[in-house]
């Protein structure tokens, strides 16, 4: 091994939370220009034009399934779950990495979290908002989607309250509600800040608006520390609650590859291995085109991969144990379904999930990938991709062949659903394209604190 190289690796590794050299207003201007000051750049126009574009696809495919029906989905019988709860699933497994850095690792005082919080926690939200589109649009009847909230009629009608789908609705929207709270709250400063630095009249106004307010006083920080710890404890249990919920649709079924206590834990990290995965997807691209290498460090990137290499362990360990259960367990239904995963109609689409999921993300063992940000990008890519996967072959391959031989079938998606699940990758690239152009992706108070903590040679006091 090149001792030079081996030395520019440990130093990357060990770089501090914060590049040197930043003073208060340093660490302001920058954050605050990129809204303010560079307008909308010719990048960003392409990119949004690109997003908005698959969003209007979206918004053709929900409008011809409202007029259809979800026959125009390839779901028949027996595969009466197909891309969209795909889909739903993948979409809240994004999530979790925003709740999980902004909350937890608040909670646990966690420095390097500050350049990532803010974004992260935006990619929860709107993968919330298009993750809960699906299971309203697999109703077939998404107008009467209010049946399933617990709501007082003069029909006494009340939902089937020990149906795992009723505990999504309020699993998903609690979730929500506290992440969108969480996001707002952490912002107040931040918009003030905007408030206080915009030149036109008509930003002044709207930024004045969000910041309710907010001058800087003691009594307005202390009830913001108050609201963010308060809320941090609430999203803190909805990282295991919500993804351990959604995991129950399937394992409270009777269908063999369902019908598994391991699923609650194999969910919930899932969840944050792909969430990561699409943290460090977003955050390499940003930190690139917007220069902010010196406040997102490469201390962040390997943190991040290294977070996405534990849960990648446990979510390899739970494939074993799937296996392990169903062959020990004795059940010839269990080990039927292992060996039609590994040799049927879609052997293809599992080993290709194993590879993605367990055998590439092995190389982030290595210092050297860990700071290599093109490999790093490629591998969190990898792991998405194998994610989307592993929900395909635990919904679709769980279902296509079942107890009865003469009702099993193939399932094969419709450009429907391809257009509807490309859409929703348009919606969420149109909101973040968004909200980096109008609210600031960074944390402006928390990098400013991490100013202040820091002293002339980049290291903690």
């Amino acid at each position: 091994m090149d001792p030079e190289g081996s030395q520019n690796i440990n130093e990357a590794s060990q770089a501090p939370v914060l590049e040197p050299g930043h003073t208060l207003s340093s660490v302001t201007e920058k954050i605050s220009s990129i809204v303010l000051g560079r307008g909308t750049t010719k990048g960003w126009m392409f990119g949004f034009a690109i997003a908005f574009a698959l969003l209007m696809l979206l918004n053709v495919a929900v409008t011809y399934l409202l007029v259809k029906g979800v026959g125009i989905w390839g779901i028949r019988i027996p595969i009466a779950w197909g891309f969209a709860i795909v889909n739903f699933v993948w979409w809240i497994g994004i999530g979790h990495a925003g709740t999980l850095i902004s909350a937890i690792l608040l909670l646990l005082h966690q420095k390097w979290r500050t350049s990532i919080n803010r974004f992260a926690e935006a990619m929860t939200i709107f993968a919330v908002a298009c993750a809960g589109m699906f299971p309203l649009l697999h109703m077939g009847r998404p107008w009467l989607f209010f049946y399933l909230m617990p709501y007082p009629n003069a029909m006494w009608l009340w939902p089937q309250f020990r149906s795992p789908l009723v505990w999504d609705v309020f699993a998903v929207s609690t979730y929500a509600t506290v992440s969108l709270l969480f996001w707002f709250v952490g912002m107040v400063p931040d918009l003030a800040t905007l408030r206080d630095r915009a030149k036109n009249r008509a930003a002044r106004i709207i930024y004045g608006v969000l910041a309710m307010g907010w001058r800087g006083s003691a009594v307005h920080w202390s009830r913001y520390e108050t609201a963010s710890l308060l809320l941090a404890g609430l999203a803190t249990p909805l990282v295991v609650s919500v993804h351990t919920v959604v995991s129950f649709d399937f394992s409270v079924a009777i269908v063999p590859g369902w019908h598994s206590t391991i699923f609650p834990p194999y969910f919930v990290a899932g969840a944050i291995y792909s969430g990561f995965a699409m943290v460090i997807t977003l955050a390499i691209p940003i930190r690139k085109f917007y220069h902010l290498e010196d406040l997102v460090t490469m201390r962040h990137l390997d943190n991040m991969a290294k977070v996405m290499l534990a849960t990648g362990v446990i979510v390899a360990y739970g494939y074993m144990m799937e296996t392990f259960i169903a062959f020990y367990s004795g059940n010839q239904y269990d080990r039927y379904m292992i060996m039609n995963r590994m040799t049927g109609p879609y052997a293809f689409f599992y080993w290709l999930l194993i590879a993605c999921n367990i055998v590439i993300p092995q190389v982030l063992w290595s210092r050297r990938v860990r700071n290599s940000v093109p490999i790093l990008f490629v591998v969190a890519l990898i792991v998405n991709v194998g994610m989307w996967l592993e929900r395909f072959v635990i919904v679709v391959v769980s279902l296509h062949r079942d107890y009865i031989p003469s009702a099993w079938g193939t399932y094969m998606p419709t450009r429907w659903d391809w257009a509807t699940y490309v859409g929703t990758i348009g919606l969420f690239l149109t909101l973040f394209y968004l909200f980096i152009r109008f609210l600031p992706m960074i944390s402006i108070v928390e990098m400013r604190s991490l100013v202040e903590e820091t002293n002339e040679e980049g290291q903690p006091k």
